[in-house]
């Protein structure tokens, strides 16, 4: 039985070309890597390193949007690292971690970045502590019926109604991205019981 492995990146430049990774659905409703939701639900996901190379990759991307070179020897200087070549090494372990949980994807010459992140998933949420599962459930009922989060909750369930997913699956999955139950059920339902031509 072959295992699985996530593609792995070997830093053996001194530079990384970082391209924006474009993704219709999460660009929409995701967190920007920089804002207090990630920082309080992913960097539990995705450790303290890992997040601020997120983030300082996507503030490259604020000022040159199409694309640009990453020092990694710089990056890693200033992130308390020392940048050497391979992968085995912290640094290139914790850009390698934001591709292992989808925030980074290696492309042909670089790695492309999300700059919007989408909510944390149930599966991490359980591997969290208690204190955090408790602060993410008190994030969601902050603006539980707010149009905002019913739009999120519709792009969200559109896409998974496209991609083929059963009707019956979709308030489990909007549930199961972090969608609060009302929502999720509501959208569910408005999105599934709608006449074909409606689509």
């Amino acid at each position: 039985m072959t295992t699985y492995r996530e593609p792995e990146l070997t830093l053996d430049e001194p530079v990384l070309v970082i391209v924006p990774w474009h993704d219709d659905v999460v660009d929409r409703i995701g967190y920007d890597p920089r804002s207090p939701y990630v920082e309080t639900f992913w960097l539990n996901v995705f450790g303290p390193t890992s997040t601020w190379i997120l983030r300082r990759m996507v503030t490259g991307l604020d000022e040159y949007p199409g694309g640009y070179e990453l020092d990694l020897e710089q990056t890693a200087g200033a992130l308390g690292l020392t940048f050497t070549a391979g992968a085995s090494n912290p640094f290139a372990r914790s850009i390698n971690r934001t591709i292992m949980f989808g925030a980074t994807q290696p492309v042909p010459g670089g790695l492309a970045v999300r700059r919007r992140l989408p909510p944390v998933s149930a599966r991490h949420l359980q591997r969290m502590p208690p204190y955090l599962r408790t602060a993410h459930q008190l994030w969601q009922r902050r603006t539980p019926a707010t149009e905002a989060q019913a739009e999120r909750a519709r792009i969200l369930a559109e896409a998974m109604l496209r991609a083929g997913d059963p009707n019956d699956a979709v308030e489990r999955q909007l549930l199961g991205l972090g969608i609060p139950p009302i929502t999720a059920i509501d959208v569910a339902k408005e999105l599934t019981t709608r006449p074909p031509d409606a689509a």
